[in-house]
Protein backbone atom coordinates (compact mmCIF):
# COMPACT_ATOMS: atom_id res chain seq x y z
CA UNK A 1 0.00 0.00 0.00
CA UNK A 2 2.59 2.00 0.23
CA UNK A 3 4.17 1.93 -3.09
CA UNK A 4 0.34 3.35 -4.12
CA UNK A 5 1.02 5.69 -2.22
CA UNK A 6 4.57 7.02 -3.45
CA UNK A 7 2.78 6.38 -7.04
CA UNK A 8 0.05 8.49 -6.55
CA UNK A 9 2.26 11.26 -4.62
CA UNK A 10 4.75 11.09 -7.31
CA UNK A 11 1.93 11.33 -10.26
CA UNK A 12 0.64 14.36 -8.19
CA UNK A 13 3.91 16.14 -8.30
CA UNK A 14 4.60 15.22 -11.75
CA UNK A 15 1.46 16.94 -12.63
CA UNK A 16 2.49 20.08 -10.96
CA UNK A 17 5.75 20.41 -12.79
CA UNK A 18 3.96 20.04 -16.39
CA UNK A 19 1.78 22.94 -14.95
CA UNK A 20 4.47 24.95 -13.80
CA UNK A 21 6.01 24.31 -17.85
CA UNK A 22 2.76 24.54 -19.62
CA UNK A 23 1.99 27.94 -17.41
CA UNK A 24 5.16 29.61 -19.01
CA UNK A 25 4.23 28.46 -22.18
CA UNK A 26 0.59 29.21 -22.37
CA UNK A 27 -0.20 32.57 -20.36
CA UNK A 28 -1.19 35.48 -22.75
CA UNK A 29 1.54 37.40 -21.19
CA UNK A 30 3.86 35.13 -22.53
CA UNK A 31 2.34 33.10 -25.55
CA UNK A 32 5.61 31.53 -26.66
CA UNK A 33 5.97 27.96 -26.81
CA UNK A 34 9.81 26.98 -27.12
CA UNK A 35 10.13 25.99 -23.84
CA UNK A 36 8.14 23.20 -24.74
CA UNK A 37 11.22 22.17 -26.07
CA UNK A 38 12.22 20.74 -22.45
CA UNK A 39 9.67 17.93 -22.82
CA UNK A 40 12.70 16.15 -24.82
CA UNK A 41 15.27 16.65 -21.73
CA UNK A 42 12.48 15.02 -19.81
CA UNK A 43 12.27 12.00 -21.88
CA UNK A 44 15.70 11.17 -22.63
CA UNK A 45 16.78 12.01 -18.64
CA UNK A 46 16.76 8.19 -18.21
CA UNK A 47 17.84 6.58 -21.07
CA UNK A 48 21.06 6.67 -20.25
CA UNK A 49 20.36 4.96 -16.55
CA UNK A 50 18.56 2.04 -18.39
CA UNK A 51 21.21 1.83 -20.73
CA UNK A 52 23.68 1.08 -18.09
CA UNK A 53 21.36 -1.26 -15.71
CA UNK A 54 21.17 -3.18 -18.61
CA UNK A 55 25.16 -3.56 -19.46
CA UNK A 56 26.33 -3.72 -16.54
CA UNK A 57 26.35 -7.41 -15.27
CA UNK A 58 28.16 -6.73 -12.28
CA UNK A 59 25.74 -5.19 -9.28
CA UNK A 60 28.39 -6.60 -6.45
CA UNK A 61 30.98 -3.70 -7.39
CA UNK A 62 30.79 -0.70 -5.42
CA UNK A 63 31.24 1.18 -8.46
CA UNK A 64 31.28 0.59 -12.48
CA UNK A 65 32.60 2.85 -15.46
CA UNK A 66 29.41 2.27 -17.52
CA UNK A 67 27.07 3.67 -14.05
CA UNK A 68 29.45 6.28 -13.91
CA UNK A 69 29.06 7.14 -17.46
CA UNK A 70 25.40 7.01 -17.32
CA UNK A 71 25.54 9.54 -14.32
CA UNK A 72 28.32 11.64 -16.54
CA UNK A 73 25.01 11.80 -19.27
CA UNK A 74 22.66 12.09 -17.16
CA UNK A 75 23.75 15.35 -15.37
CA UNK A 76 24.46 16.89 -18.62
CA UNK A 77 20.83 16.22 -19.37
CA UNK A 78 19.51 17.39 -16.26
CA UNK A 79 22.24 21.16 -16.63
CA UNK A 80 21.16 21.05 -20.40
CA UNK A 81 17.42 21.07 -19.39
CA UNK A 82 17.93 23.98 -16.78
CA UNK A 83 20.41 25.95 -19.06
CA UNK A 84 17.97 25.84 -21.90
CA UNK A 85 14.89 28.36 -20.66
CA UNK A 86 17.98 30.78 -19.48
CA UNK A 87 19.97 30.97 -22.80
CA UNK A 88 16.18 31.50 -24.49
CA UNK A 89 15.29 34.33 -21.97
CA UNK A 90 19.16 36.21 -22.72
CA UNK A 91 18.29 35.83 -26.45
CA UNK A 92 14.34 37.56 -25.50
CA UNK A 93 13.18 34.52 -26.94
CA UNK A 94 10.98 33.58 -24.10
CA UNK A 95 10.53 36.74 -21.17
CA UNK A 96 12.17 35.83 -17.92
CA UNK A 97 8.36 34.99 -16.11
CA UNK A 98 8.25 32.49 -18.58
CA UNK A 99 12.07 31.02 -18.02
CA UNK A 100 11.26 31.16 -14.12
CA UNK A 101 8.08 28.99 -14.45
CA UNK A 102 9.91 26.35 -16.79
CA UNK A 103 13.18 26.38 -14.23
CA UNK A 104 10.28 25.69 -11.15
CA UNK A 105 8.71 22.97 -13.78
CA UNK A 106 12.34 21.43 -14.39
CA UNK A 107 12.94 21.11 -10.48
CA UNK A 108 9.90 19.65 -10.06
CA UNK A 109 10.06 17.10 -12.95
CA UNK A 110 13.46 15.97 -12.61
CA UNK A 111 13.21 15.57 -8.49
CA UNK A 112 9.98 13.68 -9.41
CA UNK A 113 12.00 11.22 -11.79
CA UNK A 114 14.62 10.99 -9.02
CA UNK A 115 11.99 10.22 -6.92
CA UNK A 116 10.36 7.14 -9.16
CA UNK A 117 14.08 5.65 -9.22
CA UNK A 118 14.20 6.37 -5.48
CA UNK A 119 10.87 4.49 -4.89
CA UNK A 120 10.86 1.55 -7.34
CA UNK A 121 14.41 1.27 -8.75
CA UNK A 122 15.46 -1.04 -5.82
CA UNK A 123 14.47 -3.90 -7.79
CA UNK A 124 12.73 -5.52 -4.57
CA UNK A 125 8.96 -7.47 -4.82
CA UNK A 126 7.61 -4.48 -6.31
CA UNK A 127 9.65 -2.41 -8.63
CA UNK A 128 9.09 -0.10 -11.79
CA UNK A 129 9.49 -3.39 -14.18
CA UNK A 130 6.55 -5.00 -13.35
CA UNK A 131 4.58 -1.89 -14.70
Amino acid sequence: HCAVAALVALSFSGAIGLTFLMLGCALEYYGVYWPLFVLIFYFICPIPHFIARRVSDDSDAASSACRELAYFFTTGIVVSAFGFPIILARVEAIKWGACGLVLAGNAVIFLTILGFFLVFGRGDDFSWEQW
